[in-house]
């Protein structure tokens, strides 16, 4: 997928600095998260081919993050972020150096000083990095070894990141308001069923209307979308009465789902913010059966569903 967004890179050797800002067609929580989270960070932040695998992240002041670039051999080349001064969904500062696994510091290799920080535009969000280094040599090692390439490219990671992941969430929902709405499952009907609702409430679709499974953009490391499945339905919302909305999604036995009274039905929360949804999620699930923890889903949304100990069944979407 290629990108239209230009990032803008300015070396400033007698200033001993590298500039970069980059716009990202998201808010800036949501850029916010995935520059703090590991399991975002490690989707984007290192140049294709390679990875980046987390061993610990501590985000806050004082933390570190220690990762690893995993090259496609399974060669691992090992850094450590320190966090230093955190501002949350406006900035943050780090000293980042090249170590062993176990964060300690390889002196041979120039320490760097970040200062990144995160700006609401009119269409997302502008991100402003500031690298500084304490010599001009250490700068122009930097640049030799390929950082510009590099970081260019991870930066169009997590553009592509958050075209594919953010997509459904921009039509759906716009807004951040925390809301309650009836989930339905079905076998492979959920268009016949919907259909039959709309005319029933005589309203329309929201958003882009039907989504299907051949509308997900490719993931890497999942096997592909089988034919049969991809005129399903992947979802959809039908706004009712009293400002309820009824959602669905065919949940094929292709692809192992079992649809069956009693759990073809969910109750779906969506909280303002994430602290909310996992303090819900832990408190509603206890004593319940879990099946699917609360992560990072494709759409943008913290997602996670379960049954509760009387056996009604939750799901919680916070986007």
């Amino acid at each position: 997928m290629a990108t239209t967004k230009p990032t803008n890179l300015i070396k400033d050797l007698p200033n001993r600095k590298i500039t970069v800002t980059r716009e990202f067609d998201a808010p800036p929580s949501d850029v916010w998260r995935a520059w703090t989270q590991s399991e975002l960070l490690d989707l984007w932040w290192a140049p294709r081919p390679y990875r980046a695998e987390t061993k610990s992240l501590d985000f806050r002041d004082g933390g570190f993050w220690l990762y690893a670039m995993v090259s496609p051999e399974g060669n691992k080349s090992w850094c450590k972020v320190d966090f230093t001064a955190i501002d949350p969904i406006k900035s943050f500062h780090t000293t980042d150096y090249f170590c062993d696994e176990n964060g300690n510091r390889n002196e041979d290799v120039p320490l760097m000083k970040w200062k990144i920080r995160f700006h609401a535009t009119s269409t997302g969000t502008s991100v402003d990095v500031e690298i500084s280094f304490d010599q001009e040599a250490d700068l122009k090692w930097i640049i030799e070894m390929g950082f510009e390439a590099g970081f260019t490219a991870a930066l169009s990671n997590l553009d592509q990141y958050i075209e594919s992941q953010f997509k459904l969430r921009k039509q759906l929902k716009t807004d951040k308001r925390a809301r309650v709405s009836t989930y339905l499952n079905f076998p492979g009907n959920t268009e016949e069923a919907f259909n039959f609702y709309k005319s029933a409430f005589q309203s329309d679709f929201s958003g882009p209307g039907i989504q299907r499974f051949g509308d997900i953009p490719p993931q890497e490391g999942q096997p592909p979308v089988a034919d049969n499945v991809k005129k399903m339905i992947l979802h959809i919302e039908l706004p009712i009465t009293g400002d309820h909305v009824l959602m669905g999604t065919d949940a094929p036995a292709e692809m192992g789902f079992t649809v069956i009274p009693g759990n073809n039905m969910h109750i779906n929360l969506e909280p303002e913010t994430r602290e909310e949804a996992l303090r819900i999620f832990n408190a509603l699930s206890e004593g319940g059966k879990i099946s699917m923890p609360l992560q990072d889903m494709f759409w943008g949304a913290y997602f996670g569903s379960f049954t509760d100990k009387y056996g009604i069944n939750w799901m919680v979407n916070q986007q």
